[in-house]
């Protein structure tokens, strides 16, 4: 069931099963926060077990250009477009959000994000690999965040 994340009101809907749920709420209402005040989009997501589509694209793309598979479990996804832009997001248990923004267009502005929730550790799965920098979010409090740019074409 699609649910529209409130950034005005956090709720730990859909995470309640993340040891950093409240931080990680606050996380997705800071990306829902985004999307509506630069698109106007409403920012979406669904179940993890609901989107196997989207977990398979973010997948491939870690698993190909990185070799990173995580051990944590997905909770939710989103995956929608604006502008030239396609985007797919999954947040996951143990606080992490994964990001893939894919242009049509311009096949230099294509990468994989990583934002960490407040409170979470690097995944092992990222650990020494990736260098990250610190955002502070009045939704999210410190974030923290790297990424890598995507090589490949992938189906998008």
């Amino acid at each position: 069931m699609e649910y529209k994340v409130d950034f005005e009101n956090v709720t730990t809907v859909g995470l309640e099963h993340s040891l950093v749920a409240q931080s990680l709420a606050g996380l997705r209402a800071n990306e829902a926060r985004y999307f509506k005040n630069k698109y106007g989009h409403d920012f979406t997501v669904v179940p993890a077990k609901e989107s196997k589509e989207t977990l398979n694209f973010v997948n491939k793309i870690l698993k190909e250009e990185r070799d990173i598979e995580f051990s944590a479990k997905p909770l939710e996804t989103s995956r929608f477009q604006v502008a030239n832009i396609k985007w797919a997001f999954v947040f996951y248990e143990d606080g992490l959000e994964v990001n893939v923004l894919y242009t049509l267009d311009d096949d230099k502005k294509r990468a994989v994000g990583f934002k960490l929730s407040e409170g979470m550790d690097i995944p092992k799965e990222l650990d020494g690999k990736f260098k990250f920098a610190r955002q502070k979010s009045k939704l999210a409090g410190t974030i923290r965040g790297s990424f890598f740019v995507v090589k490949n074409e992938y189906d998008a």
